[in-house]
């Protein structure tokens, strides 16, 4: 242990203890529509409808993603994974957030937490939140002590409140062990 007493002191006792820490924000909102499943937080829901997309549409997942990306500087997902790659159609979105947990370790960066706010009129997804916060602590290598994952409504306001799509907020937080991250935004999964 070693005695702070100048502010250089302090400079060097922050230096020991951690790098750089960093958050960053996400969204994302798909429209619900009939004939596809609905994928939530990498997993399947039972539901008369599903969300529109290129993947799976899992806007948990996407927003998770996003969030990454923005704390590391790295882009979003739109051109990480854009509609127009034909490798990306159809996959499950948790593997998107596995690539990005991954280009953000290859970046020198590690996720510390995540926190989601699932915007939805229906279903109730409370008797899936513990399965969701397992699949998606899993996905960025975290505790789920370290994953929160919440459900409200939009109160019967807009598209959402209507029942016509779900959105979804998500909040992540990442540590570098250097300094600001060098990612130049490989392309990802690959």
């Amino acid at each position: 242990m070693e005695k702070v007493t100048y502010p250089e002191d302090l400079l060097t006792a922050r230096e020991r203890v951690r790098g750089e820490t960093r958050a960053g924000l996400g969204f994302d909102m798909h429209r619900l529509v009939t004939g596809r499943p609905l994928v939530l937080g990498g997993i399947r829901i039972p539901f008369s409808k599903g969300l529109e997309g290129h993947s799976d549409a899992d806007l948990v997942c996407h927003a998770l993603s996003d969030a990454i990306l923005g704390a590391i500087c790295g882009g979003d997902m739109g051109t990480k994974f854009g509609v127009r790659r034909g490798a990306t159609r159809s996959i499950a979105s948790i593997r998107f957030l596995e690539w990005t947990v991954e280009a953000a370790g290859k970046a020198g960066w590690r996720v510390t937490h995540a926190d989601a706010t699932l915007v939805a009129e229906a279903p109730r997804l409370g008797r899936y939140r513990s399965l969701m916060v397992k699949r998606l602590s899993a996905a960025l290598a975290l505790p789920p002590s370290d994953m929160s994952l919440k459900a409200t409504t939009a109160k019967k306001l807009g598209p959402v409140g209507k029942g016509e799509a779900m959105a979804c907020f998500a909040v992540v937080s990442v540590e570098g062990d250097r300094g600001p991250a060098n990612y130049k935004g490989e392309s990802l999964g690959q």
